[in-house]
């Protein structure tokens, strides 16, 4: 089911965001790596995306990390994209 991002939280670390999506992304998750996050279609759809280093999926929301030295903006678009492409 595509999620849309409904509203985007700095955190107190500069490579990460905390998306607000709907709908809820439900159970608590965590990964470091494509690999394993193989078989959930939410995390392995933002590890498409090459600047992505971290997903934390949470039961309200998801965190993303980012390489040092990204610039947000054209990396938040792909990641709304991403995250509409979800089946």
């Amino acid at each position: 089911m595509p999620i849309t991002i409904t509203r985007i939280e700095t955190t107190p670390n500069p490579c990460a965001r905390k998306l607000i999506v709907d709908p809820a992304p439900g159970s608590i998750r965590s990964y470091f790596d494509a690999q394993a996050a193989a078989d959930d279609p939410i995390a392995s759809a933002l590890f498409v995306i090459p600047q992505i280093t971290n997903v934390l999926i949470h039961t309200q929301f998801i965190s993303v990390c980012f390489a040092t030295g990204t610039n947000w903006k054209p990396l938040s678009k792909a990641i709304e994209r991403a995250l509409l492409q979800i089946p």
